[in-house]
């Protein structure tokens, strides 16, 4: 299953127009989106707030990671401070991964954000979190936080941005997306042997490991049939019919 870095900004200086900060609303963001990660089976690992940007860049390359994920909002030059709006989701532009997660983002941003023309996907030639990491690596600056309706539109929406970009993931990645639930735990009940974590809700896909008969499991999420289980560390799909909650 996929595993991301996910980077929430560490800039508590860059202050919010009616209050607040960055690095605060940003984490707040990476809180509401933990759950739907978890529910659609993507691991993760979160940056460490109190380190720079060079520390998490630092952290994300020292693992294995599919996607890095930084997420920020953007202010304007002191000359425009206040009137600039928009989402700039940064790619390497020599990452054909990079450039396809930014796009995939961007146009399901443009579905929730109020103004959907000013939705776009730009690459970088300075952002170190997208082009100093190993992992396929995008920045979303996810509007600006010196103009007053941007603000307001962040503030007020992290739970349909967490949603959003949880789906943009799972499009990226080609697995279902899945609303959060509460975590529920069943117990295998086979004929007598294991069954299948799959990589995929499907019994043609990837076997990741094997859950013996009689054993309780973590289930996150489930869709069509199958669950989301966690057993041992090993996050993927098992058949419910073989789960009993």
């Amino acid at each position: 299953m996929p595993k991301i870095f996910l980077s929430p900004s560490t800039q508590e200086y860059n202050s919010y127009v009616s209050g607040g900060n960055e690095e605060l609303y940003m984490n707040l963001l990476a809180d509401r989106l933990e759950p739907y990660l978890r529910s659609c089976g993507i691991k993760f690992v979160r940056n460490d707030p109190d380190r720079t940007f060079a520390g998490a860049i630092q952290d994300s390359n020292s693992g294995q990671y599919d996607v890095h994920l930084a997420l920020h909002s953007n202010a304007a030059p002191d000359r425009l401070s206040g009137r600039l709006r928009g989402i700039d989701i940064y790619f390497a532009p020599k990452s054909a991964a990079s450039e396809k997660l930014a796009n995939i983002i961007a146009n399901n941003l443009k579905s929730i954000y109020p103004l959907p023309d000013k939705v776009r996907a730009v690459p970088t030639y300075t952002l170190g979190e997208v082009l100093n990491t190993r992992a396929v690596a995008v920045l979303c600056e996810l509007g600006y936080h010196d103009n007053y309706a941007d603000e307001a539109w962040i503030k007020s929406e992290l739970g349909n941005i967490a949603a959003n970009l949880a789906r943009s993931l799972c499009d990226y990645f080609g697995i279902p997306f899945i609303r959060p639930s509460a975590v529920r735990w069943g117990t295998v009940a086979t004929d007598g042997s294991g069954l299948n974590i799959r990589a995929y809700p499907s019994t043609s896909s990837q076997i990741l490991g094997s859950i013996p008969n009689g054993t309780s499991v973590m289930i996150n999420g489930a869709a069509d049939g199958w669950y989301v289980v966690d057993y041992n560390g090993i996050v993927g799909y098992s058949s419910a019919d073989f789960i009993v909650l």
